[in-house]
């Protein structure tokens, strides 16, 4: 496999790593959301990033053409070899929690599939095209969300404030490029995550204003999913993500 070819699988699994392992994590407020309303819509967010995965996860196992289905790359690897971003394996926390997280990822994904769509790989591009449609949907569900808690009661206030605090320095990953995915920009393949980071703090200083919430000190950062290196959570997520296809082995989709 020539170096280009390698760098789009990685490229294809770390997306789908991304989308997978935030879908997990949203199913996990099905039958547990504050109403039922969003207990549905939170449901069905999470049924979005699952299909996505999905896409993705396909795309890699043709591109690798080694035998591998989408549930292999899914459900067949350990721990170090995912490469999702951190935020998106931490555990939910309170709704306040889920939401702020939400509004980062989505502010960042409506950006980054927007220029996906214009990537020269044709599946890519038409995968983005998809995705781009619900993380504006996302994206505007997010946004009122912030704005309804931080200018809503002073607990709602508070738990908002105290999850951007707690999130904040996990942003900053989003805009570091990985070690191969360079060539894939060059190429017109891939979205220059870096070139992603002034519109993303617009977005957000925007949406925190009208929150009457404050922008949290840009004061640490903490990466290393892209590398395989991940906080305690994703193990316990991988467990029972994973269940069912290593006890009852062929299982699928």
């Amino acid at each position: 496999m020539d170096s280009q070819k390698k760098a789009l699988l990685n490229y294809c699994i770390a997306l789908g790593d991304d989308s997978l392992t935030l879908g997990h994590r949203l199913s996990e407020w099905c039958r547990n959301g504050p109403f039922l309303e969003e207990d549905l819509a939170l449901t069905n967010v999470s049924l979005d990033f699952i299909g996505r995965a999905r896409m993705l996860y396909s795309y890699a196992a043709e591109v690798e053409d080694q035998g591998r289905g989408e549930d292999d790359i899914a459900y067949l690897r350990d721990c170090r070899e995912y490469r999702n971003f951190l935020i998106n394996e931490l555990p939910n926390g309170d709704f306040a929690f889920t939401m702020a997280r939400q509004l980062m990822i989505d502010a960042f994904d409506v950006g980054f599939y927007k220029g996906l769509t214009q990537s020269a790989d044709e599946m890519l591009a038409a995968i983005a095209a998809k995705a781009i449609k619900e993380s504006r949907y996302h994206l505007r569900r997010s946004e009122d969300w912030i704005k309804r808690l931080g200018d809503g009661t002073d607990e709602s206030h508070e738990r908002t404030q105290k999850a951007f605090d707690q999130l904040w320095g996990y942003a900053a990953e989003m805009f570091e490029m990985a070690s191969d995915e360079q060539q894939l920009v060059d190429a017109g393949i891939a979205v220059d995550r870096s070139a992603l980071k002034a519109e993303w703090s617009s977005t957000m200083h925007s949406v925190l204003k009208e929150a009457t919430l404050d922008i949290p000190a840009q004061d640490w950062a903490i990466g290393g999913g892209r590398e395989g290196i991940h906080t305690e959570h994703l193990g316990y997520l991988l467990a029972e993500l994973q269940y069912l296809q290593r006890t009852y082995p062929g299982q699928q989709w």
